[in-house]
């Protein structure tokens, strides 16, 4: 039997950094319950393909980009009625900010690695929706600017 086992989604973590603030506070993001990881997105390529390729396709990467989406419930605190802080920044002070101040610090791990991966990122922010008996949804998409980095978990 393999001892590698399969890690829970729920087990991922995504916060948000606030500029606005020091620069070692990170913001959690509560309430998602859905995310997805584009390593490919925004990926350029070039047909290198020529006729001593024997008719067989070649190409070069000439662009890496990647998106990261996050989905779930619309959160507040029940006391003071305040949108969860990493919502909030994403939709009252990220998603407002327009050129050379549109990119944000964006990272995320599982709770069983040890480093979080971190992007330089724009932000996109998602649809709030709900019906008749759901909860409010909330989204939000982040696109890489640049290389991404990692940072090390600390206590």
């Amino acid at each position: 039997m393999s001892s590698t086992r399969p890690i829970d989604a729920r087990g991922w973590l995504f916060e948000v950094q606030d500029t606005d603030a020091d620069p070692n506070t990170w913001l959690p993001i509560a309430g998602i319950n859905t995310f997805t990881h584009s390593p490919g997105e925004n990926e350029e390529t070039a047909d290198t393909t020529a006729f001593e390729s024997d008719g067989y396709y070649e190409q070069d990467v000439m662009q890496r980009g990647a998106s990261l989406g996050i989905e779930g419930q619309y959160r507040i605190d029940k006391v003071s009625k305040a949108q969860d802080p990493g919502q909030a920044y994403v939709d009252t002070v990220w998603a407002n900010l327009l050129g050379i101040d549109s990119r944000g610090m964006v990272r995320w791990r599982h709770n069983t690695q040890t480093s979080w991966v971190v992007w330089e990122a724009t932000v996109t922010p998602g649809e709030q929706s709900g019906g008749n008996n759901d909860k409010t949804g909330w989204s939000a998409t982040f696109t890489r600017c640049g290389a991404p980095t990692t940072a090390v978990v600390t206590p």
